[in-house]
């Protein structure tokens, strides 16, 4: 068995003397791991890094098999991402929301929104609204997506400023004013035709967390006895300390 295809890198393991377990996020075959030979030497510890893309080669006797890797870099963002904490906690988030993905099943569209994410992660600003949207994204993908297109009321498709916490359908203005207490608040980086994100506020931001956070936990986390990582919080944090500094006189 043999194949070829481009991957993130997940995670790293080491596995006896030298080698290691790399977990890539692929395109075509999604979540796979492989056994990579000499990988926990220094020459390949800067190639095998969260958030680094890839080419691999992969080759086993049976297709059940782990295999092994093959890697030649692509893009080595490791080593700029992983000097900033909010970037460090953001890779780790996003690894541990992609191994909700069933092992070797491919997700294309998952694989080419995290390689858009991670390729604007050095900015935090646009960080914190990427990883947001992944969450979104990761929700839709595993069944539970979100609908923020048209009001769930009155079936308009302006002024959507709140979600339904019940539905997850996005509410108007006039028909959700009344509930606005019980109602969420969609953040206008999530809206139709509203893009930037360094112009957000830093309650949008919350809003926009508050938001994936409350939906996955209730369909995807809490059913599997789990909840939200400790790098996502520490993520939040990071951001909000750096905004913090950034708006201090």
């Amino acid at each position: 068995m043999e194949w070829t295809d481009e991957g993130i890198v997940l995670g790293v393991r080491r596995h006896g003397e030298s080698s290691a377990i790399v977990e890539l996020l692929t395109r075509s075959h999604g979540r796979h791991l492989g056994l990579v030979r000499g990988g926990a030497g220094k020459r390949m510890r800067p190639l095998l890094q969260p958030g680094n893309s890839v080419t691999t080669v992969w080759r086993a006797r049976l297709d059940e098999h782990l295999g092994t890797y093959a890697l030649e870099g692509t893009r080595l963002r490791a080593a700029t991402l992983l000097t900033s904490a909010h970037a460090t906690y953001g890779i780790t988030h996003l690894a541990s929301l992609v191994r909700l993905l069933p092992e070797r099943d491919p997700h294309e569209d998952i694989y080419e929104t995290l390689e858009r994410t991670l390729d604007d992660f050095d900015d935090v600003g646009e960080a914190a609204v990427h990883l947001v949207r992944f969450e979104l994204a990761m929700l839709a993908e595993l069944g539970f997506g979100l609908d923020l297109e048209n009001c769930a009321a009155t079936g308009t498709t302006s002024e959507l400023i709140y979600v339904s916490p019940k539905s997850g359908g996005a509410v108007s203005r006039g028909a959700g004013e009344p509930y606005r207490d019980r109602l969420l608040r969609l953040p206008p980086f999530l809206r139709e035709g509203e893009a930037g994100s360094n112009g957000w506020s830093d309650q949008d931001l919350q809003d926009g967390f508050r938001l994936t956070g409350m939906f996955l936990l209730r369909h995807v986390l809490e059913p599997r006895g789990q909840g939200h990582s400790d790098a996502r919080d520490g993520f939040i944090n990071a951001v909000a300390r750096h905004r913090l500094r950034g708006a201090l006189p």
